[in-house]
């Protein structure tokens, strides 16, 4: 069951959707992210520079590469312009997959997300650490195909979009969220992608508003340099160009310009 929503205390995800323009946030909420805002002016331009990035990206992989499932771990809440949205307004057969561990989000996906008639869309309630679990419940939806062996390189089935938008700053652990990231990798099928953006830590301002916030109590999330950011691409083909900040990969008429202090992100090949 589902537990009840305190809407007293203030939620990270409800927090972001508060900064991206959404309704799903209550007045803890906003009071949180008007404090972190009061420190760090362009917060809300950040987070629409990282919603832009995965809109962009996802079109990319639908339109440009024939990219027919995606899996977006750590999803967080819905809000506008949401992955299963932006690729099957290219592609109607698309289907997605949604992860994400809290409760409250699975709520908002029950009742906020459908899929358009030709394709599909599911949410896993998982950890995005235990990798085993998401994996075996995605492939309910999308073909993973079989896993890995030592005969096999990469699993079998149809590439995939592994999509995962700021969502490694939540695992403290440096080198746990390396960890992570490649054994999603490792169980994608040959042809897949992945996605990744991840807020960095270039702008003292900011790392003076993250740190005031992660000692709140609320979930941390850890801000990391380029360098570490780059390192979760290790082994893949970068699509040009390369990694670089959200508003420089593949800007379009509809793209913000800055902040100066936008995170990272980039698209690969996985080989």
């Amino acid at each position: 069951m589902v537990p009840e929503i305190d809407t007293t205390v203030p939620h990270s995800a409800r927090i972001w959707n508060y900064w991206l323009g959404g309704k799903d946030n209550y007045p803890a909420d906003q009071q949180a992210g008007d404090a972190y805002e009061n420190v760090f002016p362009d917060i809300k331009p950040f987070a629409r520079a990282s919603r832009e990035f995965l809109i962009r990206s996802v079109r990319y992989l639908a339109a440009e590469v024939g990219i027919r499932q995606f899996l977006d771990v750590g999803a967080g809440l819905p809000t506008a312009h949401n992955t299963h949205e932006a690729a099957q307004r290219i592609a109607p057969d698309t289907r997605v997959v949604y992860v994400d561990h809290d409760p409250l989000a699975v709520r908002y996906y029950a009742s906020m997300i459908s899929s358009s008639p030709e394709g599909a869309c599911a949410y896993v309630e998982a950890d995005m650490r235990d990798t085993d679990t998401v994996i075996e419940r995605a492939a309910r939806t999308i073909d993973l195909g079989r896993r890995r062996t030592v005969s096999s390189a990469r699993a079998t089935g149809q590439p995939t979009g592994l999509i995962i938008s700021d969502a490694m700053g939540h695992i403290a652990d440096y080198g746990e969220a390396l960890a992570v990231v490649r054994r999603l990798v490792d169980a994608m099928p040959s042809g897949s992608y992945l996605m990744l953006s991840h807020g960095s830590d270039n702008d003292p301002v900011q790392v003076t508003a993250q740190n005031a916030y992660n000692s709140s109590g609320a979930v941390p999330y850890i801000l990391r340099t380029p360098k570490q950011i780059a390192a979760f691409f290790d082994g893949l083909d970068l699509v040009e160009p390369g990694l670089v900040k959200w508003p420089d990969w593949h800007p379009d008429a509809a793209t913000t310009p800055g902040p100066l202090s936008a995170g990272y992100g980039a698209v690969a090949r996985l080989p």
